[in-house]
């Protein structure tokens, strides 16, 4: 797992549209929250409502948020470019959803699952990297979003974020053959 403390890795990656968005394009937000996903997941599908819901919530507080997909495409065509494009559409996604051809961005991150979320600090610190709360597909339990909420909340009040996380699970992200990383 990436380390808490460790600042935000770069990243220049192209949206659904095909601009490209970096990481220093918010580097004067209070925080800035990267969150590995999909279109085809059943964690991401599961969390989709409340996940644009939270940016609904966020982004006017002042939250940089992207989603970023690192899936391999070809093996997993749910995951294109162009059904990413769809994706934003019916899930009402108000953050960039950016796509990471090459998987070097999730490489970086250590990202490992679809959702993983990265929430860095005002200072580009990684603060959280856990779960969106304990609500999984079939389980019973209602999507909240209560521990990313308790994180970003602490940041923004500028108060410590507790360092009890809780990792986050879902589907593996689809590595190409032979980009499998090491960690």
């Amino acid at each position: 797992m990436l380390p808490l403390g460790t600042p935000a890795p770069d990243f220049a990656l192209p949206d659904v549209t095909g601009k490209i968005v970096s990481r220093r394009d918010f580097q004067n937000a209070p925080a800035l929250l990267v969150v590995f996903m999909c279109n085809h997941c059943p964690y991401v599908i599961h969390l989709r409502p409340a996940l644009a819901q939270f940016a609904r919530d966020y982004l006017p507080r002042g939250l940089a948020m992207v989603g970023i997909n690192s899936n391999d495409v070809e093996r997993y065509p749910a995951d294109s470019p162009a059904n990413m494009a769809a994706e934003v559409k019916t899930a009402g996604y108000t953050f960039p959803y950016l796509y990471d051809a090459d998987q070097s961005v999730a490489r970086a991150y250590r990202a490992a699952c679809t959702p993983d979320i990265f929430l860095f600090d005002g200072t580009g610190k990684l603060v959280y990297r856990g779960q969106f709360d304990d609500s999984r597909p079939g389980n019973g339990r209602p999507v909240t979003g209560r521990d990313l909420r308790a994180a970003l909340d602490a940041v923004l009040a500028g108060r410590p974020v507790s360092p009890q996380q809780t990792p986050s699970v879902g589907c593996n992200i689809k590595w190409k053959p032979g980009n499998e990383p090491a960690y």
